[in-house]
C-alpha cells in the first residue's frame, strides 16, 4: 500500500498551515501542533526538517518561529513529502544493496516505476498554493 508517513501528513498541514497564513508573520510548533491537536514535540522536529531542508526558514527570539521560504506557489507537496520521508518510491526494486535479485525475472519492475514515475509528477506538479484552493 502506498502510504505517507504521519511526519509527512504533519509536514503538509503545517506547510498548509503557514501557506494560508503566509505575509502575517511566525508560526511557532506549539502554534501549528495546537491548531491541529498534534504533539508539540513531534511537530517541532518536523518543522525543523522541513527548515532543514530550506522550505521553512526559523525565525529566533521572543516573537519567533517558522514562515515560508518561498511563496506558496512555488513549494510542491514532493518537496515536502521527500524533506520528510525521502523519496517516494512504491517498490523496492533498488536496495542499499543493489538491485533485487528477482529483476532478470521480473515482469512488473517497468510498469511499477512508469506508476510511481506519475505519481512523483503529480506530486511535484501540485503546489502548496493549489491545496489551499
Amino acid at each position: 500500500m502506498l502510504k505517507l508517513s504521519k511526519k509527512a501528513d504533519y509536514g503538509l498541514m503545517a506547510v498548509n498551515h503557514l501557506a494560508r497564513h503566509y505575509g502575517e508573520g511566525t508560526y511557532s510548533a506549539k502554534d501549528i501542533a495546537l491548531a491541529y491537536g498534534i504533539p508539540a514535540g513531534l511537530m517541532a522536529k518536523v518543522l525543523q526538517r522541513l527548515a532543514r531542508r530550506n522550505l521553512l526558514v526559523s525565525h529566533h527570539g521572543t516573537r519567533g518561529g517558522y514562515t515560508l521560504a518561498r511563496p506558496p506557489l512555488f513549494i510542491t507537496a514532493l518537496e515536502v513529502i521527500n524533506a520528510i520521508d525521502g523519496p517516494v518510491m512504491i517498490t523496492n526494486c533498488v536496495t542499499a544493496r543493489g538491485e533485487c535479485f528477482q529483476t532478470p525475472l521480473c515482469t512488473v519492475k517497468e510498469p511499477l516505476r512508469k506508476v510511481n514515475e506519475r505519481i512523483v509528477n503529480a506530486l511535484s506538479a501540485l503546489s502548496i498554493a493549489e491545496i489551499n484552493a
